[in-house]
Order: structure tokens, then sequence, then C-alpha cells
């Protein structure tokens, strides 16, 4: 059964692009049990909800067998929450997602997917700037990107709750279907 590996929230807020320009892309796992709300994980920060977050990007998933993926890669660590993401999932091919799919998380929090991760200049900073030159074009090709979610119900969940695909509209698109590389 998938499963929820890390609830993460953002570690602290770090310059960005300009004087007057902040990320919250460094995210971190929280212990126990962590609200989810409409706007996402309780303790989160959304500092650019034009793109990274409000209700159809309240959280972002991200699977640990792509993550895996990236260990090797990049040869480091990849720890829950590397890539901003606000849910680590284990057993859930996130990218095979059909947009508007309901998964339940836990026992009350139930949340579709929106659409893809558009991998940005800032991640790209993030993840290493001058030391991956070429991250966003490398992220989008291997299409591994994790899907964004709407909370429907909010709730309660915490590392080691259930995941289970509750809905799948048929004739949906693909996750990918919808991805437009940016590159």
């Amino acid at each position: 059964m998938p499963r929820l590996v890390a609830v993460c929230a953002v570690s602290e807020l770090h310059r960005d692009g300009g004087r007057h320009r902040v990320t919250a892309i460094d995210k971190r796992p929280l212990e126990g049990r962590v609200r989810i709300g409409r706007y996402g994980v309780g303790p989160d920060v959304q500092a650019d909800r034009t793109h990274h977050g409000g209700l159809d990007k309240a959280l972002y998933a991200y699977a640990a067998e792509d993550a895996a993926f990236w260990e090797g890669e990049l040869g480091r660590a990849v720890p829950p929450g590397f890539f901003g993401e606000n849910l680590r999932t284990d057993g859930l091919d996130v990218n095979a997602s059909r947009i508007g799919e309901v998964w339940r998380i836990g026992e009350t929090v139930t949340v579709s997917v929106t659409m893809p991760r558009t991998p940005c200049q800032t991640f790209a900073r993030w993840i290493g700037g001058a030391d991956e030159r070429g991250w966003v074009k490398r992220f989008s090709r291997e299409r591994r990107l994790g899907p964004y979610l709407r909370v429907l119900r909010t709730g309660f969940v915490q590392a080691g709750d259930a995941i289970e695909v509750v809905s799948r509209p048929e004739g949906a698109p693909g996750l990918l279907d919808v991805y437009r590389d940016p590159a």
C-alpha cells in the first residue's frame, strides 16, 4: 500500500533573484501529526502563490522512488523536502496520476491532482546553481516532476499514513500529458 514518508514545511526563507524576492523552497520533515488546510501544510509558507501556491498548488508531492533516482544521478542525498515538496510518498507512481485524480491520505485528508510541477530557475539555484548547469532541462527531460495537489478535505496527516487513490477520472489527461516543458 502506498504511504506517506514525510510531511514537509519551510525551514527557512532564503533570498532569491533580487533584493526583495524570497523563496520558501527550503522544506524539511515535520514530526507527528500535521494539519493540512486549504492552502496546504499548516506551518508551511508559500512565498510566491502566483507560481508555487494557492488553492490549485496547495501541496506538492514527490515520490521516494524518483528521489532515489536523483540521488544516483546527483551523487548526494535527496532527503524529504529537498525538492521543495510538502509530501514525500512511497509506493505510488505520482507521475502516472491523472488530472482530477483523488487521493485519500490518512483517515480524513483528500486531495486532487491539478497539474505537474514546472521546474524554474529558483529550483535550479537551490539544487546547485553553477554545479548543476542545465538543471531545468535535465529535470524536465527525466519527467520525474511530481504533481501539485488541491486540498478537497482538510485534516491531519503524518509520516506512515496510507495513501489511497479513491478515484481516477476515465479519459482525463495524465500528469505528463499536460506538461509543457519550459526549456
